[in-house]
This record gives C-alpha cells, sequence and structure tokens, in this order.
C-alpha cells in the first residue's frame, strides 16, 4: 500500500479511523473500577458495541462515498481487518500491557458477533446509500 492509497483512507474514513483508534486506547489503558463493572458480562457487552458500532461506521462511510459496493474490499475492511484487530488488541493486551489488562479469547469472540451485528445493520444501510449515489 502507498502513501496516496493511505492518505485516500484516512481522507475518506475519517469516522471509522477515530473509532479504531477509540477501541485501540480504551483496549490498551487501565480502566477504574466502577459501578458497571459488577455487571455481569460488561465486558463482554462492550467489545460487542465497539465492534458492531465500527463496521457499521465503516459501512456507512463505504456507502456515502459509492455508488455500487466491491465486495472483496468491503469484505477485507468492514470484515477481516475488524476481526484481525479484535485479535491483535487481545494479543497486545496479554503481552504488551504488563499485567495491567489481560487478553481473553471470549473477547475476540464478543468482537466477533460485535462485527456479525454490524453486518446486519451495515451491509443494508451501505447499499441504501450506495443507491442514493447513483441518483
Amino acid at each position: 500500500m502507498n502513501c496516496s492509497s493511505l492518505r485516500h483512507l484516512f481522507a475518506n474514513y475519517p469516522f471509522s479511523w477515530c473509532c479504531i483508534v477509540f477501541i485501540w486506547v480504551l483496549c490498551l489503558i487501565p480502566l477504574p473500577e466502577t459501578p458497571l463493572s459488577e455487571v455481569r458480562f460488561f465486558d463482554k457487552w462492550t467489545h460487542l458495541v465497539f465492534y458492531g458500532g465500527l463496521c457499521t461506521v465503516i459501512w456507512t462511510e463505504y456507502g456515502r462515498r459509492h455508488s455500487a459496493i466491491n465486495w472483496k474490499r468491503a469484505v477485507m475492511g468492514a470484515i477481516v481487518a475488524p476481526l484481525i484487530m479484535g485479535a491483535l488488541i487481545e494479543v497486545v493486551q496479554a503481552t504488551c500491557t504488563f499485567g495491567i489488562r489481560s487478553g481473553d479469547v471470549i473477547d475476540w469472540v464478543a468482537d466477533a458477533v460485535g462485527v456479525a451485528l454490524g453486518q446486519v445493520i451495515g451491509i443494508p444501510l451501505a447499499h441504501w446509500l450506495a443507491r442514493r449515489n447513483k441518483g
């Protein structure tokens, strides 16, 4: 990938990149204990919402900027890349946070469920936005 392609990605998907940075930061900083910490599976629900939201934002920005969906690119950007990112975050949490955070396979499963839900919302939205761009 060359510099022009990277500039294109940053310029055309600014909200997606903001979501990505937001997720990385929140997954790597130490979090204080709150009353929500006592909610059962709160951490898993958070992962699901983060990744579902990220995928929905990616599809929305994709649909706003295209009049047709290039499925190969869209699947790589809105499905494969978030799944890889989720796995990488878990590895980094397990190996690079000096015990502040821990990697968890179940967190990645929650990420994957969020990615799937993001497709359910995002794909129809991207289709609708792309059709609107044709006219």
